[in-house]
């Protein structure tokens, strides 16, 4: 009886990664590795974990939307990274800034400029990231890009109408 219940443990953990691993193909980054479930008038979202594919895809679209190659940037900066899914709009969520390549000037100065931030977006059954860029985001007086639902906002941890990480 004992082996029995052995068995099915790791059988059921590797259910359960391969089940997560089967929802999206995009990648992202997050700042925290727990999931969050925050409850509003308007909806409910879920901080979601950054897994690798989500990452990739991610920085695919970010470098797709500068104009460079992935092979320009080494990945996304660490804590600075988000990742939510939203049930009232049925829309994944997600933030980042991309770390260049030492090889890649365009990409370097591409960062240190106005393209620094990224938001993205993508409906619950597609795999295409919508990339906005927020490179002046957490400057005083500039218009975010892309109007990030209030839940996800709660789950992040950002500031009310943000569309930048709190400091």
């Amino acid at each position: 009886m004992m082996k029995r219940h052995v068995l099915i443990l790791p059988a059921v953990l590797t259910g359960s990664l391969v089940l997560s691993g089967c929802g999206s193909s995009a990648t992202i980054v997050t700042s925290t590795s727990t999931t969050s479930t925050t409850s509003l008038a308007g909806g409910t979202a879920r901080n979601l974990v950054v897994t690798p594919s989500v990452r990739k895809s991610l920085l695919d679209a970010a470098a797709a939307y500068h104009q460079l190659p992935p092979t320009d940037y080494v990945g996304l900066n660490p804590g600075a990274t988000y990742y939510a899914f939203d049930l009232a709009t049925n829309h994944y969520y997600a933030a980042a800034g991309l770390r260049p390549s030492s090889h890649s000037l365009p990409a370097q100065v591409g960062t240190q400029d106005d393209g620094a931030y990224n938001l993205f977006t993508r409906a619950a059954r597609t795999s295409t990231w919508t990339v906005y860029n927020d490179g002046l985001g957490g400057v005083a007086g500039n218009t975010c890009p892309l109007s990030i639902p209030s839940a996800v906002l709660k789950v992040w941890r950002w500031k009310s109408n943000s569309c930048f990480p709190t400091s």
